[in-house]
């Protein structure tokens, strides 16, 4: 026996060493490796997305408003960039997108705050890129968010309260939805589609916008003698430079260099130019002459639009989202500025809220595979989608509006909201900033 029990043993290795080891004996499978395609691509559309901001939303608010108040509109796209960046690293991201334990549903936790054991090695599953650049990718939207925002108060706001109401606002408002949809929340487990965010960067923006300009009431001159846009053409350059960013917004939403950005870039396109000649053939009925405004804000309602539905649609699902988006946006913006009055200066609630509830919506109608959509979740049909979308917009909406508001009134007691009538008639540029836009 002493000597048959080493020639067995032997003769196993053989085997083993042909054959491979049995499957109690293999190894632990290797680490995932990150994926290089991938991560080009989500770095490429991370500068597309701070791109939209910076010059993008600048330049397209920029040129909207009076030539007086030109720099203060610069000023606040630029500082919210730099505030929310902060803010996302020091807890921002951990709350949208760490694990909450038994809060998970509602918040994320700070296990990741200041970036904390994300080392340069980590991964973000399933497309294997590095969590730091997702990180990355992910504040590009929360910088943009309220950024939206700020044309709902432009040329009337105290320079301290846009700082104050972006902090909280972004850890109040948008931090729990991006957590809701995106963190693996309570609207993700119930099955609500946003692909590039319809509900977390369009709904809540649009919504928060027209209770920012209902408190902060009316500009002097509203509605009677409003000046029109001091500069066309910058508004132009920014709505053109948006349209290229988008790409990175809703392509890259797909977290992968592969075909589902691929469509996702292509359905943004198709929508925006689509709702671009609805709005300026609607204009053009309505007032005998197109345009170049009307033109570029429905290329921007088109966008909106798209962006819940982009990463689930195709090409016939993006051409009539874009011709609802030209129509019923433009429909919203009459609706909010010639019969109720509201001073949402450009447009914010009826271009982006408007359709990015839209887009949510009609997302749960196209994205059934017989209209060329990729297909329902297991257990959904087209009814039960569309019950799941409304519920996640109006949750969105009543969150938005209520904390806005909440945020809003604690800001106006404690420092005040508004600028004094003299530094309103004299232009927010030098009484804010002590600068001016343009010198002649």
């Amino acid at each position: 026996m002493t000597f048959v029990r080493p020639m067995v043993a032997l003769a196993l290795a053989g085997v083993f060493a042909l054959v491979g080891e049995p499957a109690f004996a293999q190894a632990t499978p290797p680490s995932p490796k990150l994926d290089g395609g991938n991560t080009a691509w989500l770095l490429t559309a991370t500068g597309l997305v701070l791109f939209m901001t910076l010059p993008g939303l600048a330049l397209f608010y920029g040129g909207l408003v009076r030539s007086k108040n030109v720099m203060s509109v610069l000023m606040h796209c630029f500082v919210i960039a730099c505030l929310v960046s902060v803010l996302w690293l020091v807890c921002g991201y951990a709350l949208a997108f760490g694990d909450g334990g038994s809060m998970n549903a509602w918040i994320g936790g700070l296990d990741k705050a200041f970036l904390a054991g994300v080392g340069v090695d980590a991964l973000q599953a399933p497309t294997n890129v590095p969590e730091n650049v997702f990180f990355m990718f992910q504040m590009t939207f929360a910088i943009i968010t309220p950024g939206l925002i700020v044309g709902a108060y432009v040329e009337r706001i105290k320079f301290s309260a846009v700082i104050w109401f972006s902090a909280l606002w972004l850890l109040l408002v948008y931090v729990p939805v991006a957590h809701w949809v995106w963190g693996g929340g309570w609207l993700a487990a119930m099955g609500a589609l946003d692909f590039a965010g319809g509900l977390v960067v369009h709904a809540t923006a649009g919504s928060s916008a027209l209770v920012c300009a209902i408190v902060l009431r009316r500009r002097h001159d509203f509605p009677k003698e409003l000046s029109p846009p001091h500069m066309p053409p910058m508004t132009v350059i920014g709505a053109a430079m948006l349209w290229v960013g988008w790409y990175g917004f809703n392509a890259g939403s797909a977290l992968a260099a592969n075909g589902n950005a691929g469509m996702a870039m292509t359905v943004t396109h198709i929508a925006a130019a689509t709702a671009s000649l609805t709005w300026m053939t609607v204009e053009w009925m309505a007032h005998g002459k197109p345009s170049v405004v009307g033109l570029v804000t429905g290329t921007i309602a088109g966008l909106a639009t798209i962006t819940p539905a982009s990463g689930f649609v195709g090409p016939v699902g993006a051409l009539v989202i874009g011709v609802a988006a030209g129509l019923v946006c433009y429909w919203a913006v009459g609706l909010i500025k010639k019969k109720l009055e509201i001073d949402d200066s450009l447009d914010v609630f009826g271009v982006h809220g408007v359709g990015g509830m839209l887009g949510v919506m009609l997302t749960a109608i196209f994205v059934s595979p017989s209209l060329g959509g990729l297909g329902f979740a297991a257990g959904m049909d087209t009814g039960k989608q569309l019950w799941v979308q409304a519920v996640a917009v109006l949750a969105t909406v009543a969150w938005s509006v209520v904390l806005t508001y909440v945020i809003l009134k604690v800001i106006a007691a404690i420092s005040g909201l508004r600028v004094t009538d003299d530094s309103e008639n004299e232009g927010l540029d030098i009484t804010s900033h002590g600068e001016r836009g343009y010198n002649l």
